[in-house]
């Protein structure tokens, strides 16, 4: 029987534009910084020390071998197993389900997942161009169903979005409507990168970047990190950690099947592998879409979410928008999905993304959200995706007591 498995500390640091920030003394913000703020604080919220800690699952995307280590030794140097992990922007999820599995299996009694990214501005591009590119496939695939256009994120996930319209019915608007709720929601997060609400015409009429999605649907890059502080039962009992934690009650890790390229563009954003992933995760738990009241999912672009609500099961196919005009995912709602401002608004430095929606969904099951809570919180669900592919869906709850 597998072990059960706990966050008892989360922490992260404010998301950033890449290079804004500045340490006090005027150097540049560094990954060590980053890792050392969120590290410190996750460690600071479980109330144990860094010398508790048996693993360490340490996640970027942007980075040279064994900044894993680097960023980590800024918390304490005690010899322990320290992984690198890269799975594109599920990253920090990928760190996550790790440092869980060790305790799960039984390997380990406390662990650490953290993530961090130091990004360049603007689109995201390729760095190692003399070899086969990990999404080549991918592309290829899509260009036989869609114009091509660069960058290439926001032309996949645009053509998926128009691909709906087609399909369904949507409009520019409903997609225009989740932006237009994620920033209003991040306006009350104090890590979150940008903080201004916006009209529903300012979203619409915001610079064209893939039709439908303009600038303001789309997520930026960003500078900064997350982490969480993972124990197991007879640790938190022996330590007295019940009261601040929250337990993972399904996790489930899936890549890309064979039907990613049966021909859809939806299915080549990953929409069967997360379907697959959910449906795990509801059997582990026995939870279903109805039992969570706030939602943490991967907004990289607004016609990603409105796809989310039908393959995480909110609805059924092709109902997304109703939810949308029905305003069924926000504060009033039945849903509260991206309180944190999703990362259309808080930002998405890759490694980190999935860590800060740990700590996002930590925070309101604690009922520690501030501005943010969402009222009679009893689960919540996480998603983060990365392309190429992998997705990572966990369901929490706060521990029995």
């Amino acid at each position: 029987m597998a072990n059960k498995v706990y966050v008892v500390g989360v922490g992260m640091t404010k998301f950033e534009k890449p290079g804004r920030r500045k340490n006090p003394d005027g150097t540049d913000w560094d990954y060590p910084d980053m890792a050392r703020e969120s590290g410190t604080k996750a460690l600071a919220d479980a109330a144990i020390p860094y010398d508790l800690v048996e693993q360490a699952y340490v996640g970027y995307v942007y980075g040279e071998s064994t900044s894993g280590q680097r960023a980590v030794y800024e918390l304490g140097m005690t010899g322990i197993p320290v992984f690198n992990v890269n799975n594109n922007c599920s990253t920090g999820s990928t760190a996550l389900f790790l440092a869980a599995q060790a305790i799960r299996g039984g390997l380990a009694e406390c662990t650490l997942a953290l993530g961090f990214e130091k990004m360049q501005p603007g689109s995201l591009g390729t760095v190692f161009d003399d070899r086969e590119q990990p999404m080549g496939r991918h592309i290829t695939a899509l260009a036989e169903i869609s114009e091509v256009l660069f960058p290439v994120a926001p032309w996949m996930f645009g053509a998926a979005a128009r691909e709906h319209m087609k399909e369904y019915g949507s409009t520019a608007e409903h997609f225009a409507k989740i932006g237009y709720k994620n920033h209003r929601h991040s306006v009350h997060n104090p890590y979150s990168q940008f903080r201004d609400e916006y009209t529903l015409d300012d979203i619409l009429d915001s610079r064209m970047i893939y039709d439908p999605l303009t600038k303001l649907q789309c997520s930026p890059t960003s500078d900064g990190s997350g982490a969480a502080v993972l124990a197991g039962a007879d640790f938190v009992d022996r330590h007295g950690l019940a009261d601040r934690a929250v337990e993972i009650v399904g996790q489930a890790m899936t890549t890309d099947f064979a039907s990613t390229f049966d021909g859809t563009a939806r299915n080549l954003i990953g929409y069967d592998m997360n379907v697959r992933a959910a449906q795990q995760v509801y059997r582990q738990s026995g939870l279903g879409p109805e039992d969570f009241q706030v939602i943490e999912l991967h907004d990289c672009f607004s016609a990603n979410e409105l796809l989310m609500y039908e393959a995480l099961e909110l609805c059924a196919p092709g109902e997304g928008p109703a939810l949308v005009e029905a305003n069924q995912t926000t504060y009033g709602g039945k849903w509260v999905v991206n309180p944190s401002g999703g990362l259309i608004s808080k930002g998405h430095p890759l490694g980190a993304t999935g860590l800060a929606q740990c700590a996002e969904l930590t925070w309101q099951l604690r009922g520690a959200a501030e501005n943010r809570q969402v009222a009679g919180v009893r689960a919540g669900l996480q998603h983060n995706i990365g392309l190429g592919g992998a997705v990572v869906v966990t369901a929490y709850q706060r521990a029995a007591r």
